[in-house]
């Protein structure tokens, strides 16, 4: 049985990671290293606390001496890690907490990584760094990010990415380490904590509170489901070569206040009828706010065989459903010493 170490597996991404790979794989195991910070959620997971696949370990990856203690315990055959500090606005605020995680933890799972393979010379061993679009900055009206795009990053959050990414590459490059890359869209869908632009307009919307949006709310994303997501990282790790970057991409192109405007249309008609555009308020625009992301994915395509599976207008639908139907939930995550700060967030990336 392969083992695998995620990283940040309570978090949106992360626990949609770990249902995908335990419910495909009988041959695999997860240990899942998440601090519990206030995106990540244990109950993300419950279903699997009794499954002997499936092993939680509370740390940071922060810590040299928690990552190296799991390595000691575990033969780990791969490492995914997505555990990072994800929201812009915050970034803006607390940039230094972004590098410590982003930059330094990533350095701490790359040593451990090193040092328990080398052994071994890195037979069969993975290190895929789940990076982020945002790195390569912005695009105008035309054009899309390829992975030979320049690194451009705009804000804290994506500076501290795109160093992280350029660390796992210089240890591809100066200790052979098996290192895979992958940069995808924004991804939507079940379990995503409200301070993202989707769970936190329908959020904002079902209570009929006020939806502030950035500027003229133009702002260009490419819209990726989850699971799509999940799907293309399980493909890299698979099959994708060593040393190389891969794009994830939804070729969902939205502006955020057609995704806006689509929320309240689904709250006004599925949950509360006083639901309207009214609700929409446009604010100052965020600093440093990229006008539009565009993912050119030829190349997983090209290369492994990948394309994404759900068209947006059915993964937008099973979203809402899904923050519909799981209402506790979002009462439980928007609760708490952060309620007041969820309140005054701005919107989406």
């Amino acid at each position: 049985m392969k083992k695998y170490l995620v990283t940040g597996g309570c978090g949106f991404i992360g626990s949609n990671f770990i249902k995908y790979v335990l419910n495909k794989y009988s041959d695999i195991s997860i240990v899942n290293l998440d601090a519990l910070t206030y995106a990540g959620n244990l109950e993300n997971l419950a279903e699997f606390e009794k499954d002997p696949r499936y092993a939680f370990a509370k740390g940071d990856i922060r810590d040299k001496n928690v990552v190296q203690n799991l390595f000691n315990q575990h033969d780990f055959d791969c490492v995914i890690n997505f555990a990072a500090e994800s929201h812009v606005d915050r970034s803006l605020l607390e940039p230094d907490l972004f590098c410590q995680t982003n930059v330094n933890g990533t350095l701490n799972l790359l040593n451990a990584a090193k040092e328990a393979w080398s052994k071994c010379g890195y037979v069969n061993k993975r290190y895929l760094q789940v990076s982020t679009d945002e790195v390569y900055g912005t695009l105008g009206k035309t054009g899309y990010f390829s992975e030979t795009t320049p690194l451009s990053p705009r804000s804290p959050y994506s500076s501290s990415k795109a160093s992280a990414d350029m660390f796992a590459r210089a240890y591809f490059h100066t200790y052979q380490m098996p290192v895979l890359i992958t940069r995808c869209s924004n991804n939507y869908g079940p379990y995503q904590f409200p301070e993202k632009l989707i769970p936190l307009v329908f959020n904002n919307v079902c209570n009929l509170k006020n939806v502030p949006v950035y500027g003229d709310g133009l702002q260009i994303r490419d819209w990726l489901y989850v699971t799509d997501h999940c799907s293309a990282i399980d493909t890299v790790i698979h099959n994708g070569k060593i040393g190389e970057v891969y794009n994830i991409g939804g070729n969902n192109e939205k502006t955020n206040i057609e995704i806006v405007k689509a929320i309240i249309n689904y709250v006004h008609n599925n949950i509360n009828p006083k639901a309207d555009e009214n609700l929409i308020t446009h604010v100052t625009d965020r600093l440093g706010h990229d006008r539009r992301y565009a993912i050119d994915a030829s190349k997983i395509k090209n290369e492994l065989g990948w394309t994404p599976q759900t068209e947006f207008h059915k993964g937008i639908e099973q979203t809402l459903s899904w923050y519909k139907d799981n209402s506790e939930w979002l009462k439980k995550v928007t609760s708490g010493e952060y309620k007041n700060y969820y309140d005054k967030m701005y919107l989406g990336r």
